[in-house]
């Protein structure tokens, strides 16, 4: 079996993958000052308690905190007694990356771009919900060509409380109107509509300068905080929160010579 695991800034999922579905996914908070044997002892009781601990043969990681990249790594050979597939542009997978520098490039976004190209095979955008809201552009031939990134929605809630002093924090959710008449529904208004025509703005934009512009173009959503927008939009032709793990049991597969 094979355990994919995404380090995110917020969050770090996992998922064991049967051969046919995700038997289990899991979501722990990140924590950049645990050590490798504490994400360890974490990762061996879910294992053990889903009966799994025995059944993992391969893992596959992308990550974009690098203080934990490492960490992983140790526990998975100390743990686990198995190395580690780490997500980087220099591996031969399903999707090339041709930005200006693909080093650069966040291995999460080539995560996204993996399993936006081969749910789709043709051009696609993919929005993904997180600790930032991010729009990876891929083209029909099966290229990252580009990202857009804007801060997330909960660091936009949290920066807004933060910074203004009448303001405090209010539930992430749509208020009845886009006309606030009172101050959460008006903070609620700006976020949680204004995100909305965020990102139809942003695909609209997006649409006009995509290389394959006379195809149809596939809109994905994903990301801990896609849920929040989904009912507010038609933009999103797929909604998939665990496209992440899928885009890392396609690479996975792809440089092992499974597909």
């Amino acid at each position: 079996m094979l355990l994919a695991i995404d380090i995110g800034n917020t969050n770090i999922t996992l998922g064991v993958w049967n051969g046919r579905c995700w038997q289990n996914v899991w979501r722990l908070r990140t924590a950049h000052e645990r050590t490798a044997d504490e994400y360890g002892i974490m990762l061996t009781n879910l294992l053990r308690e889903a009966n799994l601990l025995h059944t993992i043969t391969h893992i596959i990681m992308s990550s974009v905190v690098p203080a934990l990249t490492l960490p992983f790594k140790e526990l998975s050979q100390t743990y686990l007694n198995l190395e580690v597939l780490t997500v980087g542009p220099e591996l031969k997978m399903n999707i090339r990356v041709t930005t200006d520098n693909p080093k650069e490039v966040g291995a999460d976004r080539i995560v996204n771009a993996a399993a936006a190209y081969h749910l789709t095979m043709g051009p696609s955008i993919t929005i993904d919900m997180g600790t930032a809201t991010t729009f990876d552009v891929v083209s029909g031939d099966g290229a990252l060509i580009g990202v857009a990134i804007a801060p997330g929605l909960r660091l936009a809630s949290d920066a807004l409380a933060a910074r203004a002093a009448q303001l405090s924090q209010v539930p992430l959710e749509a208020p009845p109107h886009a006309i606030g008449r009172n101050t959460v529904q008006a903070v609620q208004s700006g976020l949680i509509f204004g995100y909305v025509a965020l990102i139809e703005g942003m695909v609209t934009r997006i649409k006009k300068e995509h290389p394959d512009q006379g195809q149809p173009i596939h809109i994905i959503g994903t990301g801990g905080l896609i849920n929040i927008l989904q009912p507010h939009t038609d933009i999103f032709d797929t909604v998939d929160p665990w496209l992440t793990l899928t885009g890392l049991r396609v690479i996975n597969e792809s440089v092992r010579g499974k597909l």
